[in-house]
Parts: structure tokens; sequence; C-alpha cells
């Protein structure tokens, strides 16, 4: 890809974004996000996760950042991927209702 078309996908991203938040859809999507993110057990292993982490780095060697930096990159990797599917297919729904 070139630059100019990396500059055209990052100002489309921006703009759906922007209506994202505009409309309220945001919100609304991360709410429903939470939601099953708790209803499926992903919150819990994610707080089990992170006591474990404690535990074996002990409590003072610890730091808030480690602890960001591991929780990010389990969290991310553990979300089901039917919610990721779910949550990509509301906003193309979103989006299509809107018409862009």
């Amino acid at each position: 890809m070139n630059s100019a078309t990396n500059v055209n996908i990052a100002q489309r991203k921006l703009f759906l974004e922007q209506k994202l938040r505009e409309s309220g859809e945001e919100s609304r999507l991360e709410e429903y996000l939470r939601k099953k993110l708790v209803e499926c057990g992903w919150k819990d292993d994610l707080k089990r996760h992170c006591k474990e982490l404690i535990r074996k780095k002990g409590l003072e060697k610890v730091t808030v950042d480690e602890l960001v930096d591991e929780l990010v990159i389990k969290g991310r990797a553990t979300v089901p991927t039917t919610i990721k599917e779910d949550l990509l297919a509301r906003i193309k729904l979103y989006f299509d209702s809107e018409g862009y």
C-alpha cells in the first residue's frame, strides 16, 4: 500500500469514528461489549490473571505499567471470536442503516 492509500484509510477511519461518537452509537456499542464480556466470563478471567501476575511478581515489585501491558495483551488475545464478529456486524449494520 502506498502512503496516499494509508492516508485515505486513516481519514475514513477518523470520519467513521466521529460518526459513531456523534450519534451515541459508540457508547451503546461499548456498553453492549462490556455486557457480553462479563456474561462470557472474560472480565473474571482477566481479573484472575491480574491477581496471578501480582502473586508471581510480588505486590511490592510489580508496577501498574507492567500490569497494564500484560493485561492489554492478554485481554485483546482472549476476547471470544464470536463477540468480535457480533460487534463488527453491529457496526456494519449501523453504517448500512445510516447510508455510509
